[in-house]
């Protein structure tokens, strides 16, 4: 498998989309990211999974799957090798992080961040301060 055969089995999972975070591109469902490509120079692709998921993941395939280093990997961040990865098993795992995004998406009753709405940017040091208006709370004038 490649970072083309990672790109079209995420996206061909129900509701997902490719985005960018960090300049990399990431795969998300409603919103919130369930993998990306941010290691596809090294090889791998990265799934978010949960700690049990990932350590399921890398007993029964070490060659394949590994923990990102440091704290993300702590987290259940796995790095999949994309060249030693066969079709079934990368699709099995993407669709593990898929559905482990859904149903977390689902528990949280968050709806899905909607992709053309931006927030507004923090304010810039050279503006001044807003001055509120109405009154105050507690205090007579």
């Amino acid at each position: 498998m490649n970072v083309d055969d990672f790109r079209r089995i995420a996206l061909s999972l129900e509701g997902a989309e490719e985005s960018s975070h960090m300049g990399q591109p990431d795969f998300r469902v409603g919103g919130r990211i369930f993998a990306t490509l941010a290691s596809a120079k090294q090889g791998y692709g990265n799934l978010m999974l949960t700690v049990e998921q990932q350590t399921d993941f890398v007993q029964e395939a070490p060659d394949v799957f590994l923990p990102i280093a440091g704290g993300w990997g702590r987290l259940g961040m796995t790095h999949i090798r994309l060249a030693a990865a066969g079709e079934d098993v990368l699709y099995g795992a993407l669709h593990t992080a898929w559905k482990l995004r859904v149903e977390k998406n689902a528990k949280s009753g968050r709806k899905p961040i909607a992709r053309t709405a931006k927030k507004p940017l923090a304010r810039k040091h050279s503006e001044k301060p807003r001055k509120k208006v109405g009154k105050r709370r507690g205090k007579s004038r």
